[in-house]
């Protein structure tokens, strides 16, 4: 993975300035990332499992996409780059949740775009080398493996899915 220019953002979502993913991320930097809840025609909530070699929270589930928004990209413009490269699908409706502003864990700082679109079962051709599998589950599954099992999601997908479902979490809703 090459070491990407990211925006650099204040409090406000304004740039402040750029820098490389790994300097964002070492120096604890606050920049922009999406995420995109893809379901199926039956509300089910499209699930990543993290490749083991990902650098953050590997073999951990995730929501359907989670890209950072490279340096000059919109946000819409990180969520579809992420639905081609991590589902391999293109022509996705999308349509905006929210933004919120999270710790994402040690020295990672994000204010982030929350997307929703739909999918077909068997569309998406995830890739291998960020993702070990994909999985539907409806949202009450979710819900109960989060309080059953939380060490097996990704910190930021349990506060984002705490969000959604009103519930308090470790944010804050722009």
């Amino acid at each position: 993975m090459t070491d990407e220019r990211l925006d650099v953002v204040n409090d406000k979502d304004e740039v402040i300035g750029q820098a490389s993913r790994s300097d964002v991320h070492r120096r604890g930097l606050q920049h922009r990332g999406v995420h995109v809840f893809l379901f199926d025609p039956d509300g089910r909530m499209l699930i990543q499992k993290r490749s083991a070699d990902r650098a953050s929270s590997p073999s951990l589930l995730d929501c359907s996409v989670s890209e950072h928004v490279k340096a000059g990209e919109s946000y819409r413009e990180a969520a579809i780059r992420g639905l081609k490269e991590e589902m391999g699908v293109e022509g996705i409706e999308i349509k905006l949740l929210g933004k919120i502003q999270m710790e994402y864990g040690p020295n990672d700082n994000e204010i982030s775009v929350i997307y929703e679109g739909k999918i077909q079962p068997g569309q998406a051709r995830f890739d291998p080398e960020e993702i070990s599998e994909v999985r539907f589950m409806h949202l009450d599954e979710i819900r109960v493996g989060i309080e059953t099992a939380k060490e097996t999601y990704c910190a930021w997908f349990v506060e984002i899915m705490n969000w959604y479902s009103g519930k308090p979490a470790k944010l804050k809703a722009l």
